[in-house]
């Protein structure tokens, strides 16, 4: 177990103690118990739907130290599963919102905010201090760089993920023989080839119930009690209510990344840079309109999948897929058509499309991207 046993607090306030009163008559808890939560320390990357549960819960349970690592700012639709922000915070940094929430909550708890987007330059830094790490990330990459972060660092990972009504979690590298995130998958997929749930929905509750379970495993590492999943895959299906358990094996070969040079790439200081680019955007009626007029005007930039492309596309689209947009020859192209046409990105549901339009802003190129993507098209301009 990876958990400092040098208490800096040994004792209870009073206010502690008639916060914490029911868990302090547990017998799996009690003052020791909660001396530990006490002087423990943990870091939620991502202050999203799996973030939102797991800092309440962390919080209301008495967690000394709680990180936060996020770089977005609350929008409305987050709502609908981020219960730790609110209206009245839409706008303003998840961070800061989960902070002031947290605060209100517990004023017991000591919040550390980290206003970025972890890349492999800054990980380490950010996480070593920290007694546990919980990932509540939504997307592959950075679970990957999380995961060998804390294989560098010897640190328990707990794992969170959720997509429509469908949700994971396993604890990863709890000990020396302890399985990680590459046992399940080797490699990462391509940061931009797998959605996330902002792409293809997700239900508010399973945010909410992975959280919570992720919660659950942080409180049974930092109290050294019950059955960890360690070595267990815990997958739950929210509409049918079925849950598996997968068992899993760690492979010694997983076990000696010493550094984060293949992520170099990945979240770069100039990306950070970018992500609050003002891009323009076009909706699906005012596109139509455009499409009908002036074809031959238009270059239509699906930024999907080949496979994707293939079942379902607009006449007239061409596929060059998000993952291979900033090649040399597609760039070179794009630009060269952008001098006599008007350049427009589309995607599923329009949030690749906007990451599209975003870099090929980087590159000098103007576009737009179309709001709701094909779905929203589709039917107006095929049938």
């Amino acid at each position: 177990m990876k958990i400092s046993k040098d208490f800096k607090y040994n004792f209870l306030s009073i206010d502690e103690k008639e916060r914490y009163q029911k868990h302090l008559t547990l017998q799996e808890i009690g003052i020791e118990g909660q001396l530990k939560l006490k002087n423990s320390s943990v870091i939620c990357i991502g202050a999203g739907g799996l973030g939102s549960s797991v800092l309440l819960y962390l919080a209301a349970a008495g967690v000394g130290k709680i990180g936060i690592v996020d770089n977005d700012q609350v929008e409305k639709s987050n709502l609908q599963r981020q219960i730790i922000h609110e209206t009245d915070t839409v706008g303003n940094l998840k961070i800061e919102s989960a902070r002031e929430r947290i605060q209100r909550l517990n004023p017991n708890t000591e919040v550390l905010i980290f206003q970025k987007r972890i890349n492999s330059k800054n990980v380490l830094d950010i996480i070593k201090d920290f007694d546990v790490i919980c990932d509540c990330s939504d997307n592959f990459g950075t679970r990957y760089l999380i995961n060998d972060a804390c294989l560098i660092l010897n640190k328990p990972l707990v794992f969170g993920s959720v997509q429509g009504f469908e949700g994971q979690i396993s604890v990863f590298n709890l000990f020396q023989n302890s399985p990680n995130l590459r046992d399940l998958l080797p490699e990462s997929p391509s940061k931009t080839t797998v959605p996330s749930c902002e792409e293809f929905g997700v239900i508010g509750v399973s945010t909410g119930l992975i959280g919570v379970l992720q919660s659950n495993e942080i409180i049974k590492i930092i109290l050294e009690k019950g059955e960890i999943l360690d070595g267990t895959i815990l997958i739950f299906n929210l509409l049918t209510m079925k849950i598996k358990k997968l068992n899993l094996k760690a492979d010694k070969a997983y076990k000696t990344i010493k550094n984060l040079a293949q992520f170099n790439d990945f979240y770069t200081d100039t990306e950070c840079s970018n992500h609050n680019i003002e891009i323009e955007r076009i909706n699906a009626n005012e596109f139509k309109s455009l499409y009908k007029e002036k074809p031959d005007k238009i270059l239509l930039i699906d930024v999907r999948e080949n496979e994707e492309f293939s079942n379902s596309s607009i006449e007239g689209s061409i596929s060059i897929p998000l993952s291979n947009l900033d090649q040399k020859t597609h760039l070179e192209f794009i630009k060269k058509e952008s001098l006599i046409k008007e350049v427009f990105t589309l995607c599923q549901l329009g949030k690749r499309s906007e990451k599209a339009a975003k870099l090929l802003s980087k590159f000098s190129i103007q576009s737009r991207s179309i709001e709701g993507g094909i779905e929203k098209i589709q039917k107006s301009i095929v049938n």
